[in-house]
């Protein structure tokens, strides 16, 4: 492994290229009209696989998007590694709030990254983050490298729920039989401060309606008078936290995990600077559940949150209506224990509850997923933080994260194997958001890290 250094020198240029290419196709799942993409997107990712020196690379279809699928098998007696990774992005939106085309990649200095960040969608999330795996092959079949089998499952679902993960994946356990799930989605607290991501949380993500009057109604004429949708909404949505930010859907902390004080403690011991966190955002002051760190709030505890509301008149200038309608999209991240189907049936049944005569209320589950937690004693683990102290020479932090993928605890339980998380992006890449942004410095760091990965995971199998 000690020829990756080299590898990646001769062939930087080429492998930065190959994915700013990639981040041109606009991969939208969540919108139909970007169907053709998303399928371009899938052909190019078996393209790479097949370059990268995959033996076997087919295109699955599904119900949905196809999952690319790949393998390079060297032997039966070796261990075998599953990579998994996601070829579809959010929506760019709002467009206006970008400093460039999110799909015309364009790498620029920033701060944090004086050697170039990648700007586009899906830059970090995740096309940069599963590329990385895919040039790590190249290098070790290309130079003779690999110390085990490996196989890919990169999806085209995972922002918008990875519905069809769950049908392939059953039906596909033989063919996704593996010793060790790993995964680059995640990030890590600092360039210099290698962490490992050992706790996800899980997700119920809900849109609710609530209409009044049959029309849209004159509001000098009726103002007053009838139960207007938008306020009413807004004054639901707000009884969903009390005077500390708790949440007040009934029921809805009874299976929360509470932490002990020494694990907490050991949490606080990860860098953090606060104020250097309200001023990477631009805030004056930090916000959630009284009791809690901003870490904590952000890691091990459950939130609810309004992603966007709409309704009745938002165009140019003044039109006075009471709108007939009015709509909002809600997130509740989950921690471990917290099941999301019982979650999403007592949001839906307390927001129903809790609505005024004069309106109806409608709550549209959309998708979820279960929250996950791996040990940091398995070898999967250990192969990782070895990995890491090699190429940085700092053992890493295990690290809880505040993010979702939720097709990780669908992995333990339909492959029974654990999912190492080797993320390499940052919480400042912007991930979801305008402006998404990747390190160059951090991309070619994953190409370099993930084969030692590899060879421990390999000895250390070997070993048990």
């Amino acid at each position: 492994m000690n020829s990756i250094k080299s590898y990646i020198s001769e062939h930087k240029d080429r492998m930065l290229n190959e994915l700013l290419e990639l981040l041109k196709i606009p991969s939208i799942s969540a919108n139909s009209d970007y169907e053709k993409d998303v399928i371009k997107t899938a052909e190019s990712v078996k393209s790479h696989l097949e370059k990268a020196g995959c033996d076997h690379v087919e295109i699955c279809e599904t119900p949905g998007y196809p999952i690319v699928y790949g393998e390079k098998i060297i032997s039966n007696d070796l261990p075998t590694v599953l990579v998994y990774g996601h070829y579809d992005v959010q929506p760019p939106d709002p467009l206006d709030l970008w400093d460039s085309p999110p799909f015309e990649p364009v790498i620029k200095e920033t701060q944090l990254h004086p050697d170039g960040a990648i700007f586009a969608r899906g830059s970090c999330d995740d096309k940069g983050q599963f590329f990385m795996h895919v040039k790590a092959l190249e290098y070790m079949t290309k130079e003779g490298q690999l110390p085990c089998n490996v196989k890919f499952m990169i999806e085209g679902e995972e922002e918008v729920g990875s519905e069809s993960l769950s049908w392939f994946v059953p039906r596909n356990k033989e063919k996704l039989a593996n010793d060790v799930i790993l995964i680059s989605d995640t990030g890590m607290i600092a360039k210099d401060v290698p962490s490992i991501t050992t706790g996800l949380r899980g997700l119920s993500y809900v849109e609710v309606e609530v209409t009044g009057p049959n029309r849209d109604l004159h509001s000098g004429l009726y103002g007053g008078a009838v139960a207007n949708p938008i306020n009413i909404l807004t004054k639901m949505i707000a009884s969903l936290h009390d005077e500390n930010n708790h949440i007040t859907i009934p029921g809805f902390y009874d299976k929360v995990e509470e932490l002990s004080r020494e694990e907490r403690n050991k949490m606080a011991e990860a860098p953090f600077s606060l104020e250097d966190y309200k001023s990477a955002l631009d805030i004056e002051a930090v916000y959630g559940e009284a009791g809690y760190t901003t870490n904590e709030r952000n890691s091990i505890r459950p939130t609810l949150d309004v992603n966007g509301i709409w309704g009745g008149y938002t165009g140019e200038g003044a039109k006075t209506v009471i709108a007939s309608k009015a709509y909002a999209k809600i997130s509740m991240r989950l921690v471990p224990h917290q099941d999301w189907h019982e979650i999403t049936d007592l949001f839906k049944k307390h927001f129903e509850a809790i609505a005024p005569k004069g309106v109806t209320v409608e709550v549209k589950p959309h998708h979820g997923g279960q929250g996950y937690v791996t040990p940091i004693d398995n070898i999967g683990y250990q192969a990782a933080s070895k990995a890491y102290k090699t190429t940085f020479e700092k053992t890493p932090i295990p690290q809880r994260s505040g993010g979702s993928i939720p097709i990780v605890a669908l992995f333990e339980k339909e492959l029974k194997s654990k999912t190492i998380l080797m993320g390499f992006g940052l919480d400042s890449d912007a991930i979801h958001s305008p402006n998404e942004h990747f390190g160059v410095w951090n991309y070619f760091k994953g190409i370099e890290t993930i084969p030692w990965f590899y060879k421990y995971f390999s000895e250390l199998s070997t070993k048990a």
